[in-house]
Protein backbone atom coordinates (compact mmCIF):
# COMPACT_ATOMS: atom_id res chain seq x y z
CA UNK A 1 0.00 0.00 0.00
CA UNK A 2 1.52 3.05 -1.09
CA UNK A 3 1.67 5.41 2.17
CA UNK A 4 0.60 9.07 1.30
CA UNK A 5 2.94 12.07 2.24
CA UNK A 6 2.13 14.36 4.92
CA UNK A 7 1.41 18.12 3.79
CA UNK A 8 -0.94 19.28 6.00
CA UNK A 9 -0.87 20.32 9.42
CA UNK A 10 -3.40 21.51 12.13
CA UNK A 11 -2.05 24.20 14.98
CA UNK A 12 -4.66 24.51 17.86
CA UNK A 13 -4.14 27.72 19.26
CA UNK A 14 -7.40 28.70 20.47
CA UNK A 15 -6.44 28.30 23.82
CA UNK A 16 -6.80 31.43 25.97
CA UNK A 17 -3.22 30.61 28.20
CA UNK A 18 -4.98 31.75 31.25
CA UNK A 19 -1.51 30.74 33.55
CA UNK A 20 0.30 33.17 31.78
CA UNK A 21 -2.13 35.80 32.79
CA UNK A 22 -1.86 38.99 32.48
CA UNK A 23 0.50 38.94 29.29
CA UNK A 24 -1.86 36.91 27.90
CA UNK A 25 -4.75 39.36 28.47
CA UNK A 26 -3.86 41.19 25.31
CA UNK A 27 -1.24 38.89 23.60
CA UNK A 28 -1.79 35.65 22.51
CA UNK A 29 0.35 33.00 24.12
CA UNK A 30 1.44 31.34 20.59
CA UNK A 31 2.95 35.07 19.92
CA UNK A 32 5.23 35.11 23.39
CA UNK A 33 8.67 35.24 22.40
CA UNK A 34 11.45 32.65 23.35
CA UNK A 35 14.26 34.77 22.93
CA UNK A 36 13.75 36.69 20.14
CA UNK A 37 11.26 34.06 18.28
CA UNK A 38 7.65 33.57 19.18
CA UNK A 39 6.80 29.82 20.13
CA UNK A 40 4.07 29.62 17.10
CA UNK A 41 7.31 30.29 14.56
CA UNK A 42 9.11 27.20 16.63
CA UNK A 43 6.16 25.27 15.20
CA UNK A 44 5.66 26.88 11.73
CA UNK A 45 9.62 26.42 11.38
CA UNK A 46 9.39 22.47 11.84
CA UNK A 47 6.72 22.12 10.34
CA UNK A 48 8.45 23.71 6.95
CA UNK A 49 11.20 21.45 7.64
CA UNK A 50 9.14 18.25 7.63
CA UNK A 51 7.53 19.59 4.31
CA UNK A 52 4.17 20.31 5.14
CA UNK A 53 3.15 22.66 2.76
CA UNK A 54 -0.75 23.72 4.11
CA UNK A 55 -0.97 25.54 7.59
CA UNK A 56 -4.54 25.07 9.79
CA UNK A 57 -5.05 27.45 12.55
CA UNK A 58 -7.79 26.45 14.52
CA UNK A 59 -8.00 29.96 16.51
CA UNK A 60 -10.85 31.43 18.67
CA UNK A 61 -11.53 35.40 19.39
CA UNK A 62 -8.92 37.37 20.19
CA UNK A 63 -6.26 35.69 18.44
CA UNK A 64 -6.03 38.07 15.45
CA UNK A 65 -2.26 38.97 15.95
CA UNK A 66 -1.95 35.44 15.04
CA UNK A 67 -3.25 36.42 11.54
CA UNK A 68 -0.43 39.96 11.72
CA UNK A 69 2.44 38.00 12.27
CA UNK A 70 2.49 35.83 9.25
CA UNK A 71 0.88 38.69 7.15
CA UNK A 72 3.58 40.76 5.07
CA UNK A 73 4.70 44.16 6.30
CA UNK A 74 5.59 46.40 3.65
CA UNK A 75 6.49 49.72 5.34
CA UNK A 76 8.67 47.70 7.90
CA UNK A 77 10.57 45.34 4.98
CA UNK A 78 10.65 49.05 3.11
CA UNK A 79 12.30 50.39 6.19
CA UNK A 80 14.64 48.21 6.57
CA UNK A 81 15.61 47.79 2.80
CA UNK A 82 16.56 51.43 2.71
CA UNK A 83 18.77 51.27 6.13
CA UNK A 84 21.02 48.28 4.11
CA UNK A 85 20.00 45.45 6.92
CA UNK A 86 19.43 42.57 5.13
CA UNK A 87 20.13 40.47 7.74
CA UNK A 88 16.86 41.82 9.84
CA UNK A 89 15.00 41.47 6.74
CA UNK A 90 15.93 37.91 6.06
CA UNK A 91 14.49 37.22 9.19
CA UNK A 92 11.49 39.08 8.67
CA UNK A 93 10.78 37.57 5.44
CA UNK A 94 11.38 33.85 7.40
CA UNK A 95 8.07 34.76 9.16
CA UNK A 96 5.82 35.31 6.03
CA UNK A 97 3.43 32.95 4.91
CA UNK A 98 2.28 32.59 1.19
CA UNK A 99 -0.89 33.74 0.18
CA UNK A 100 -3.17 30.42 0.31
CA UNK A 101 -0.75 28.55 2.50
CA UNK A 102 -2.31 29.04 5.83
CA UNK A 103 -5.84 29.03 6.97
CA UNK A 104 -7.58 30.28 10.16
CA UNK A 105 -11.06 28.38 11.66
CA UNK A 106 -12.53 29.18 14.65
CA UNK A 107 -13.53 26.68 17.81
CA UNK A 108 -15.93 28.70 19.08
CA UNK A 109 -16.42 26.12 22.52
CA UNK A 110 -13.66 24.90 24.60
CA UNK A 111 -14.50 21.55 24.18
CA UNK A 112 -10.90 20.13 23.92
CA UNK A 113 -8.10 19.06 22.05
CA UNK A 114 -10.13 16.67 20.10
CA UNK A 115 -12.81 18.94 19.54
CA UNK A 116 -10.01 21.86 18.60
CA UNK A 117 -8.77 19.16 16.08
CA UNK A 118 -12.03 17.89 14.27
CA UNK A 119 -12.93 22.26 13.91
CA UNK A 120 -10.31 21.47 11.25
CA UNK A 121 -11.97 18.36 9.40
CA UNK A 122 -12.96 20.11 6.71
CA UNK A 123 -9.56 21.56 5.46
CA UNK A 124 -8.29 18.17 5.99
CA UNK A 125 -9.98 16.21 3.63
CA UNK A 126 -9.72 12.44 3.34
CA UNK A 127 -5.54 12.80 4.23
CA UNK A 128 -3.72 11.68 7.04
CA UNK A 129 -2.01 15.16 7.88
CA UNK A 130 -0.32 16.28 11.32
CA UNK A 131 -0.90 17.95 14.68
CA UNK A 132 1.08 20.49 16.08
CA UNK A 133 0.96 21.61 19.36
CA UNK A 134 2.85 24.89 19.86
CA UNK A 135 3.33 24.89 23.23
CA UNK A 136 5.56 21.70 23.31
CA UNK A 137 8.92 23.20 21.47
CA UNK A 138 11.49 20.87 20.77
CA UNK A 139 15.25 20.88 20.17
CA UNK A 140 16.29 18.85 17.88
CA UNK A 141 19.27 18.28 15.56
CA UNK A 142 16.60 16.93 13.29
CA UNK A 143 12.99 18.36 14.07
CA UNK A 144 11.22 16.47 15.58
CA UNK A 145 8.22 16.35 12.50
CA UNK A 146 10.65 15.37 10.37
CA UNK A 147 11.78 12.21 12.52
CA UNK A 148 8.37 11.08 12.89
CA UNK A 149 7.32 12.06 8.63
CA UNK A 150 11.09 9.64 8.13
CA UNK A 151 9.53 6.35 10.31
CA UNK A 152 5.64 7.19 9.45
CA UNK A 153 6.76 6.79 5.31
CA UNK A 154 7.62 3.17 7.10
CA UNK A 155 4.80 2.18 9.55
CA UNK A 156 1.74 4.50 8.02
CA UNK A 157 -1.25 4.04 10.07
CA UNK A 158 -1.11 6.73 13.34
CA UNK A 159 2.11 7.91 14.79
CA UNK A 160 2.28 10.06 18.20
CA UNK A 161 5.46 11.13 19.55
CA UNK A 162 6.22 9.56 23.05
CA UNK A 163 9.01 10.48 25.91
CA UNK A 164 10.10 8.72 29.23
CA UNK A 165 8.45 10.28 32.01
CA UNK A 166 8.38 9.41 35.84
CA UNK A 167 5.27 7.50 37.19
CA UNK A 168 4.10 10.17 39.18
CA UNK A 169 3.85 12.20 36.00
CA UNK A 170 1.90 10.43 34.17
CA UNK A 171 -1.07 12.03 35.07
CA UNK A 172 -0.57 14.80 32.80
CA UNK A 173 -0.23 13.18 29.75
CA UNK A 174 -2.02 10.54 27.31
CA UNK A 175 -0.02 6.98 28.16
CA UNK A 176 1.08 4.38 25.59
CA UNK A 177 0.15 1.09 26.67
CA UNK A 178 3.00 -0.84 24.66
CA UNK A 179 2.20 -4.04 22.49
CA UNK A 180 5.66 -4.52 20.48
CA UNK A 181 8.70 -2.47 22.01
CA UNK A 182 10.97 -2.10 18.09
CA UNK A 183 13.20 0.67 19.81
CA UNK A 184 12.36 4.41 18.72
CA UNK A 185 8.83 3.04 17.27
CA UNK A 186 6.73 1.34 19.31
CA UNK A 187 3.37 -0.47 18.38
CA UNK A 188 0.67 0.31 20.68
CA UNK A 189 -2.38 -1.48 22.16
CA UNK A 190 -3.93 0.57 24.34
CA UNK A 191 -3.64 4.56 25.24
CA UNK A 192 -5.12 5.64 28.06
CA UNK A 193 -5.65 9.59 28.57
CA UNK A 194 -4.05 11.09 32.31
CA UNK A 195 -3.94 7.92 34.64
CA UNK A 196 -3.16 7.40 37.76
CA UNK A 197 0.34 6.72 38.56
CA UNK A 198 -0.56 3.44 39.81
CA UNK A 199 -2.86 2.42 36.87
CA UNK A 200 -0.58 3.85 34.04
CA UNK A 201 -0.28 1.10 31.64
CA UNK A 202 4.00 2.66 30.91
CA UNK A 203 5.83 5.03 31.28
CA UNK A 204 5.71 6.60 27.37
CA UNK A 205 3.58 9.80 27.89
CA UNK A 206 2.30 10.91 24.39
CA UNK A 207 3.66 14.71 23.52
CA UNK A 208 2.30 17.29 21.18
CA UNK A 209 3.32 16.24 18.36
CA UNK A 210 0.63 13.22 15.69
CA UNK A 211 0.65 11.75 12.39
CA UNK A 212 -3.17 11.17 11.90
CA UNK A 213 -4.74 9.21 9.79
CA UNK A 214 -8.56 10.91 8.69
CA UNK A 215 -10.49 8.00 10.32
CA UNK A 216 -9.20 9.65 13.65
CA UNK A 217 -12.13 12.85 12.29
CA UNK A 218 -15.04 9.95 12.23
CA UNK A 219 -14.27 8.97 15.55
CA UNK A 220 -13.89 12.51 16.40
CA UNK A 221 -17.48 13.17 14.72
CA UNK A 222 -18.92 11.10 17.52
CA UNK A 223 -18.31 13.64 20.39
CA UNK A 224 -17.51 11.60 22.60
CA UNK A 225 -16.31 13.24 26.26
CA UNK A 226 -13.15 11.75 28.04
CA UNK A 227 -11.23 13.22 30.98
CA UNK A 228 -12.04 16.34 32.39
CA UNK A 229 -15.20 16.62 30.74
CA UNK A 230 -13.45 17.28 27.05
CA UNK A 231 -13.49 15.46 23.61
CA UNK A 232 -9.92 14.18 23.74
CA UNK A 233 -7.82 13.60 20.92
CA UNK A 234 -6.38 10.06 22.42
CA UNK A 235 -9.67 8.53 22.93
CA UNK A 236 -10.38 8.96 19.21
CA UNK A 237 -6.96 7.85 18.10
CA UNK A 238 -7.08 4.84 20.45
CA UNK A 239 -10.11 4.07 18.45
CA UNK A 240 -7.74 3.11 15.49
CA UNK A 241 -5.89 0.63 17.85
CA UNK A 242 -6.96 -2.97 16.65
CA UNK A 243 -8.34 -1.65 12.97
CA UNK A 244 -6.93 -1.19 9.66
CA UNK A 245 -4.77 1.87 10.66
CA UNK A 246 -2.14 0.56 13.77
CA UNK A 247 -1.21 3.30 16.32
CA UNK A 248 2.51 3.48 17.08
CA UNK A 249 4.40 5.75 19.25
CA UNK A 250 7.94 7.49 18.14
CA UNK A 251 10.71 7.84 20.64
CA UNK A 252 11.80 11.38 19.49
CA UNK A 253 15.88 12.57 19.69
CA UNK A 254 15.86 15.90 21.31
CA UNK A 255 14.34 18.21 24.07
CA UNK A 256 10.93 18.92 24.75
CA UNK A 257 10.27 22.11 26.96
CA UNK A 258 6.14 22.31 27.96
CA UNK A 259 5.92 26.38 27.19
CA UNK A 260 2.36 26.24 28.48
CA UNK A 261 4.16 26.33 32.18
CA UNK A 262 5.81 29.03 33.34
CA UNK A 263 8.79 26.89 34.64
CA UNK A 264 8.96 24.95 31.27
CA UNK A 265 9.03 28.51 29.66
CA UNK A 266 11.70 29.70 31.87
CA UNK A 267 13.47 26.48 31.24
CA UNK A 268 13.42 26.74 27.55
CA UNK A 269 14.49 30.31 27.39
CA UNK A 270 17.78 29.37 29.36
CA UNK A 271 18.46 26.72 27.09
CA UNK A 272 17.67 28.03 23.53
CA UNK A 273 19.57 31.75 25.29
CA UNK A 274 22.86 29.13 26.06
CA UNK A 275 22.80 27.71 22.22
CA UNK A 276 22.67 30.94 20.52
CA UNK A 277 26.57 31.50 19.53
CA UNK A 278 25.81 35.51 19.77
CA UNK A 279 24.16 35.44 23.49
CA UNK A 280 25.97 32.35 24.95
CA UNK A 281 29.01 34.50 26.63
CA UNK A 282 27.22 36.79 28.01
CA UNK A 283 24.10 34.76 29.17
CA UNK A 284 26.48 32.05 30.38
CA UNK A 285 28.17 34.67 32.49
CA UNK A 286 25.03 36.21 34.07
CA UNK A 287 23.40 32.75 34.96
CA UNK A 288 26.83 31.91 36.60
CA UNK A 289 27.16 34.96 38.83
CA UNK A 290 23.89 34.50 39.74
CA UNK A 291 24.09 30.89 40.71
CA UNK A 292 27.02 32.35 42.76
CA UNK A 293 25.21 35.32 44.25
CA UNK A 294 22.65 32.16 45.47
CA UNK A 295 24.96 29.84 47.00
CA UNK A 296 26.56 33.16 49.08
CA UNK A 297 23.26 34.29 50.32
CA UNK A 298 22.76 30.72 51.65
Amino acid sequence: MKIKKITKAVFPVAGMGTRFLPATKSVPKEIMTLVDRPLIQYAIDEARAAGIREFIFVTSRGKSALEDYFDVAPDLENTLRKAGKKELLAVLKGTNMDSGAIAYVRQNRPLGLGHAVWCARRLIGNEPFAVLLPDDVIAAEKPCLKQMVEAYAETGGNMVATMEVSPEKASSYGVLDVAEDMGAIVRAKGMVEKPKASEAPSNLAVIGRYILSPNVLNNLNKMKQGAGGEIQLTDAIAQEIGGEESVYGYRFRGQRYDCGSKAGFLQATVAFGLAREDLQREFSDFLHDMMAQQKAAQ
